[in-house]
């Protein structure tokens, strides 16, 4: 029973696109840092279902893949690690924690 909806001109889209305000940016910033990565992924997600264009969905993809690389990497790596195996961990560990808090806090107005 689905039926079409009409929007009519000059509607306006219920999304809204601007950013959040900085205190909430910055609340969002500190989720991946207080939780070490693993929810690296929470801000940028946050902002691509908010606005939702094409670089923050890019965004959200990239930090969610990086926290999901993590997570596997600590499951499936022996506790004594060294070389790359280290370095792997090193990087997905930086990415989905710094990465994700820094992107929070420096991502640009809206923008299509």
């Amino acid at each position: 029973m689905n039926q079409a909806v009409r929007l009519e001109k000059g509607a306006e889209s219920p999304r809204p696109k601007e950013l959040p305000g900085r205190p909430v940016r910055v609340g969002l910033a500190l989720v991946p840092l207080l939780s070490l990565g693993v929810l690296g992924f929470v801000p940028s997600l946050t902002l691509a279902l908010r606005r939702g264009t094409r670089n923050d969905r890019l965004a959200a993809l990239l930090f969610t893949a990086a926290s999901v690389g993590w997570c596997l990497q600590i499951a499936l790596t022996p506790e004594e690690t060294h070389g790359f195996a280290y370095l792997l961990d090193l990087v997905l560990l930086t990415v989905s924690t710094l990465g994700a808090a820094a992107h929070c806090l420096t991502v640009k107005g809206a923008g299509r």
